[in-house]
């Protein structure tokens, strides 16, 4: 079933709820691959209905181009979930269902850890993650959302917004979903070809190695090693390598007892910016 309408949605939802049905949302940018297929299918595991939207969300670009350039198949993406689960929900709207006629970003107090990594290269991308979540979640009112571990920082940030908002809705974060070699499912992984597909493996290898060594070396020579295995590829440009305190997502060169870390990277691959993390224990 496929709902362009915010009302129609919400009519919809409303008689499965009366009849006792749970509701989960799943919220995408469409381009669907594997990995929200994983998330769909622990979706269904967890709740009686499920919703998957697709709305490529324009406030949480601050590049003009990435936003122009990402992958947009609505048809080929009903055509995918309806192959898989055909009972699924999808909510496809229109930027004015979602922000009205003011397409703007809405100012929250996530905290110090959104200054970093993501939130220090792409800015006011949290901004706008959080202002069209907080949006969906008034229009779908789901009883659970499920987020990919992929976008951890991000599994962070809407964690926060419901924190702030209060909107009762359960976040749930869902293991990253991989190829065989490893490599993050990925919408932008359809604008790499088969030759940068195979080179997009090194980002995994690099947070293989940082885990494999983090217990006998210093964050700082892991971090000098990641970065020159990334200098002996060219044809890569390593954005940033970040080993941080799990409990606050603050980059850190010293290990505490008994405090968990995880490894976060950031890179281009031609025009194609990958990302991906790891803990490390």
């Amino acid at each position: 079933m496929v709902i362009n309408s915010k009302i129609s949605l919400q009519e919809t939802l409303e008689i499965a709820k009366k009849e006792g049905e749970t509701i989960g949302l799943v919220p995408t940018m469409g381009a669907l691959h594997e990995g929200h297929l994983s998330l769909i299918n622990f979706a269904y595991s967890q709740c009686d209905r499920v919703v998957v939207s697709i709305f490529v969300n324009p406030t949480q670009f601050n590049n003009t181009s990435d936003l122009e350039k990402y992958p947009r198949n609505v048809s080929k993406d009903t055509e995918f979930l309806k192959d898989h689960n055909p009972e699924t929900i999808v909510f496809t709207p229109e930027v004015e269902e979602i922000y009205s006629d003011k397409v703007e970003t809405e100012p929250f107090e996530f905290g110090n850890f959104v200054n970093f990594m993501e939130g220090e290269f792409r800015t006011g991308h949290f901004e706008g993650v959080g202002s069209v979540l907080k949006r969906l979640f008034d229009i779908v009112k789901p009883d659970k959302a499920f987020f990919g571990e992929k976008d951890y920082q991000q599994l962070m940030v809407v964690k926060k917004l419901v924190e702030i908002t209060g909107q009762d809705v359960e976040i749930m974060g869902c293991p990253t979903s991989r190829n065989e070699f490893g490599l993050a499912q990925s919408s932008r992984n359809f604008r790499l070809n088969d030759a940068q597909l195979k080179e997009a493996e090194l980002i995994h290898e690099a947070l293989t190695k940082a885990k494999n060594r983090f217990s006998t070396n210093s964050i700082e020579t892991i971090e000098k090693e990641i970065e020159q295995l990334f200098q002996s590829h060219p044809s890569f440009e390593l954005e940033y390598f970040s080993i941080v305190n799990e409990k606050d997502l603050i980059p850190t060169k010293t290990k505490e007892p008994g405090e968990k870390h995880r490894a976060f990277i950031a890179a281009f691959l031609g025009e194609v910016r990958l990302i991906d993390n790891m803990a490390l224990y």
